[in-house]
This record gives structure tokens, sequence and C-alpha cells, in this order.
């Protein structure tokens, strides 16, 4: 994503500058609690939909970008917080990397989803489908490299059973594709479930 030419010049170095400040950002330490604060925010919701539904033994986020509706396993999930003013990195222009957020007072790399998977982020949803607290901007990260990313909507944990999983239909795009595994169905919608393993290797190799 961020590019390997053009190391020996100017702008290699402002690059190669830019990336490591980055990947220094994505390596700072968690605050003290931070995890067991959010584990038990977490668990919380999913006990609560057990009380709903006791066969739905699996978790994720969902959460609109532009027109799509998208579900996140809840096991990198770090928290969900208010949109945060994003300050650019200096030399830096691609479409993955937004920038820098401070969140709890820990300077994060925020990045764009709806770059990597090729979504427009100008959604035209029904307003009366959209939630009325607005967009939020949704933190994961694991082995204490973390990174934030703005969404449009979220709806909250969503708790489901095998019985809800569906097959990726073969119509889905080339760059969903490779980071959606499944399909959940909710709420009369077939919603792509992403993996994100390979959402968080993907944006450590374009901060290296």
């Amino acid at each position: 994503m961020t590019g390997a030419g053009g190391g020996g010049g100017p702008g290699g170095s402002s690059k190669a500058a830019s990336a490591e400040i980055a990947g220094g950002l994505l390596e700072r330490p968690l605050p003290a609690g931070y995890c067991e604060d959010w584990a038990r925010h977490f668990a919380g919701l999913e006990s609560e939909g057990a009380a709903e539904d006791e066969g739905a033994d699996r978790a994720a986020l969902l959460f609109r970008i532009g027109d799509e509706w998208l579900a996140l396993p809840t096991d990198h999930l770090h928290e969900v917080a208010q949109p945060r003013r994003t300050h650019s990195l200096p030399h830096r222009r691609d479409e993955l990397v937004l920038g820098i957020v401070n969140v709890r007072g820990e300077l994060l790399v925020c990045v764009s989803l709806a770059a990597l998977l090729g979504i427009s982020a100008a959604g035209t949803a029904e307003a009366g489908e959209r939630s009325r607290a607005g967009p939020r901007l949704v933190v994961i990260g694991r082995d204490g490299r973390r990174a934030a990313f703005p969404v449009d909507e979220v709806h909250g944990v969503h708790r489901y059973a095998a019985r809800d999983v569906l097959a990726l239909p073969a119509t889905i795009g080339k760059a969903a594709s490779s980071y959606a595994v499944e399909m959940i169905a909710w709420s009369g919608r077939a919603i792509g479930r992403l993996d994100d393993a390979l959402i968080l290797e993907t944006l450590d190799r374009s901060m290296s």
C-alpha cells in the first residue's frame, strides 16, 4: 500500500520516515487495564444476546460503511469510540492511511477500510435505516499493535449461530472477497463477515 520504490531520493526518505512513525504508533503499549475494561464491556453485551438465543455461540460487531453492512469478529475488537480529528502524516498521501487519531490519550494509525475493501464511502442508505448515533471510530488490534478506522454507523455486537452463516456469493466484489470469509443472515440482509486477522496483517505490511 505504501510503495517501496524511490528509497534513495528525498521522496523515498520521507516515505520511509512516515512509515517508521506509523509503525511506531502501532507498536505502542496499551494503557493499563485497557483490554480488561473493553473485554468486560463486550462480554456484557454478549451475555445479553445469549439470553435471547441460547444457540448463538458467535459474536461480531455490525457496522456500515457507505451502503455496505459488514461484520467483524469481536476477537480483536478493542473499542468503539466517538469520531476523532484525523491528523495527516507528513509526506504520506495514499488512500489506505488517513493519518493518526488520539483515542484515550493514545495515538493510533487511522486507516480507511472503505479503501481497503473498495467500498464507496458516500452512503445513500435511507434516512429511516440510519442510526441516530452517527459515525463512529472502531479500534482493532492484537499483540500490542492496533489501528482505528471510521465507519458511518454501528449497530452493535450481534450474536449469531451456525445456522445464520451463508456461503459467499459468486457476485461479491474482488476486493471484498479477499477479506470476507462468509455471509451472516441479519435483519433480512446477508452481510459479509470480515477476516480481522487478515486485515491486521495487511495493515502491518502497509506500515513496514
